[in-house]
């Protein structure tokens, strides 16, 4: 297993009688691009505070790249790159301008600061915008800009407060591949916080699910499946006919399946404990039945967030 370069420990930051973290733990593995996942008020910016050590937890510890953060948070600053939903430049001075200007307050040498300058601004895709002053600059461009603006120090870790706000689709698809490239070709650790679940699913290794301050799962897609619909975690969509009672019965008889769904006359969806492809279409060609096809459905993100909602909100009503 890789090793943890996030982890914390039973956070908590409250405010009050009010917890907007609630005893988190979590470990993030180094070279992977980890999503938390949550709506708006989540808790989600005050936890990236307190890994960066721009706020002390009121219990609980932090460890960011093997380092303290509520002790040494300047250490942990010289790591992390950070990137707010907000990101802000001076408008008055270029692209090119502010990532020196960056590069400067981390005491980078002016010839190796331009060099590294141009790369980034290439790899981001904004080198015919190097000599644009930012105030001219679109949500999309400032966002490019502000991942080569975190990346200027070289750091071990990136973190991306709902990075893709406001970016139309193609601008989001662009951000979302340049993430990965980061993370393939030079072993970025990415943290990406984000309400937008396709976005988080499209790019992420793992996911956290978190909510109300409290973490409610974390795992990649077929742990999450598994935990969360352990009973029913393949569902086999059939295309057959004829689709007559005494097939359904007898599909029903299959050790593995928990529950026949009907979707049209033709058309089922069978939930099962575990994959039973093989015996549903040797049993359904055995009873005379045309099979047309058989496939394996997959669960995303969407059913995923869906169900754990449904089931917190039933918990809570009872």
């Amino acid at each position: 297993m890789e090793e943890a370069i996030i982890k914390l420990n039973e956070i908590t930051k409250r405010y009050d009688d009010h917890y907007a973290v609630d005893h988190l733990s979590l470990s993030i593995r180094k070279g992977e691009i980890f999503g938390l996942l949550g709506p708006n008020g989540a808790g989600k910016t005050t936890s990236i505070l307190m890994m960066l050590g721009l706020s002390e937890p009121t219990s609980g510890t932090v460890q960011v790249a093997g380092i303290d953060s509520t002790k040494y948070p300047i250490e942990v600053k010289r790591k992390v790159g950070y990137l707010p939903d907000n990101v802000g430049f001076y408008p008055d001075m270029t692209g090119m301008e502010n990532l020196l200007y960056t590069a400067s307050l981390n005491g980078i040498q002016k010839i190796e600061a331009i060099e590294r300058a141009n790369t980034l601004l290439e790899k981001v895709g904004l080198t015919e915008a190097a000599k644009k002053k930012t105030g001219q600059y679109s949500r999309g461009m400032k966002q490019r800009l502000g991942l080569a603006d975190v990346l200027m120090k070289g750091p071990e870790i990136i973190i991306l407060d709902e990075p893709t706000l406001g970016i139309d689709p193609e601008g989001v698809r662009d951000f979302l591949h340049l993430i990965r490239n980061l993370n393939q070709n030079e072993n970025l650790t990415v943290l990406l916080c984000s309400h937008h679940l396709h976005q988080v699913q499209q790019v992420c290794d793992r996911v956290g699910i978190f909510v109300d301050g409290k973490l409610l799962a974390y795992g990649d897609l077929d742990q999450l499946v598994k935990r969360l619909f352990k009973h029913e975690s393949v569902v086999i969509h059939v295309a057959a006919s004829p689709i007559d009672e005494s097939l359904l019965n007898q599909l029903k008889t299959i050790e593995q399946v928990k529950n026949v769904d009907v979707i049209q006359e033709d058309r089922l969806d069978i939930y099962c404990r575990e994959d039973a492809s093989a015996t549903i279409s040797k049993l359904i060609v055995e009873s005379g039945s045309n099979l047309y096809h058989l496939y394996k459905k997959h669960f995303g993100l969407d059913e995923i967030y869906h169900r754990y909602f449904e089931g917190r909100e039933a918990n809570e009503a009872g």
